[in-house]
């Protein structure tokens, strides 16, 4: 954890590290998403030497941290868990210069890289939509889904399926919740979709992203969100979004994989991230104002060839 300000040196040695335009440039971008050397680089148009020499420096004082996704390091702010002061120190220079033209042309360009990270998910799964059914369980097994539905226990519900893909769970939903609503983005995902669920009155699909749901504040009893979040550029905001739309008393279930280090699958997958590791899963979604957390591994299932799967729980308390 960054010194505390009370002390003169810790103060000068604060202020010293933020007094220069590029660091505070890499603060608010890794502010809001993980990215790699490559990827700063392309947003700052700076040079690697000139990225890597500033990173090194706020990793030194604590202000980034970083961690190994196949051949690359993926760095982080780490301002959530500063002292009140820097905390403070680093809330007034960002709001002094949100309004500079460096700033706003880094969201430029960082909105287009995240838009071609979904890009990638997006063809990965306009291609696969055909054989998704059969690749997922060949990857994963599928006690996954009957763990999921048990942490649900739908009931008299309404159940939400975000990133439904072609409905395979929504249809062993149906029977057992009020209603369920499949959110996707892939209309080719959607039309398998549609075609598995004609027929079922109480089941509504909705194209969507998932960091911006098409779903009203406070409607939903449950939200599932299966072997989704690791194709997603920022999975705070799909949580975020969970939390906003369940009602007091919902419940979140998550499954998706746990950190691994093949990144040659990652690729092929178009996937944007190598999985989580259970405490920062929940930490993720305690962040989001949910409670209860709960994350545990799931058995591997004997022929899955993918990585081991983790199902976490989380409730909406107000």
């Amino acid at each position: 954890m960054v010194q505390s300000a009370s002390h003169p040196d810790a103060l000068v040695d604060m202020l010293t590290c933020l007094a220069d335009a590029t660091r505070l440039r890499l603060l608010r971008l890794l502010e809001q998403h993980e990215l790699g050397v490559a990827e700063l680089c392309d947003v700052l148009q700076m040079p690697q030497s000139t990225v890597s020499r500033h990173l090194k420096l706020l990793g030194d004082r604590n202000w980034v941290v970083a961690r190994r996704q196949g051949t690359t390091n993926l760095y982080r702010t780490i301002l959530d868990e500063l002292a009140a002061a820097p905390r403070q120190l680093w809330i007034t220079a960002r709001e002094e210069l949100a309004g500079s033209a460096a700033f706003k042309q880094d969201q430029l360009r960082l909105a287009r890289l995240l838009s071609e990270r979904r890009t990638d998910a997006q063809a990965f799964f306009a291609n696969a939509a055909d054989q998704w059914d059969k690749l997922r369980e060949e990857l994963y097994g599928r006690s996954f889904v009957l763990a999921a539905a048990m942490a649900v226990s739908p009931r008299d519900l309404i159940v939400a399926d975000l990133g439904c893909g072609t409905a395979s769970f929504v249809t062993e939903l149906a029977p057992h919740a009020r209603r369920v609503i499949g959110v996707d983005n892939s209309p080719a995902m959607l039309q398998a979709a549609a075609a598995r669920t004609e027929g079922l009155s109480n089941v509504e699909l909705r194209q969507g992203d998932l960091e911006q749901l098409p779903l009203e504040d406070r409607s939903i009893d449950a939200a599932l969100i299966l072997l989704v979040l690791t194709y997603l550029p920022d999975p705070r905001k799909a949580v975020a979004e969970i939390a906003r739309v369940l009602r007091p008393g919902g419940r979140a279930v998550v499954v998706d994989l746990l950190r691994h280090d093949r990144d040659d699958f990652r690729r092929q997958m178009g996937q944007s991230s190598l999985g989580f590791d259970p405490p920062d899963l929940e930490k993720l979604l305690s962040a989001a104002g949910l409670t209860h957390v709960t994350c545990r591994a799931l058995p591997p299932e004997p022929q899955a060839k993918g990585p081991a799967l983790f199902l976490a729980t989380a409730d909406k308390s107000n």
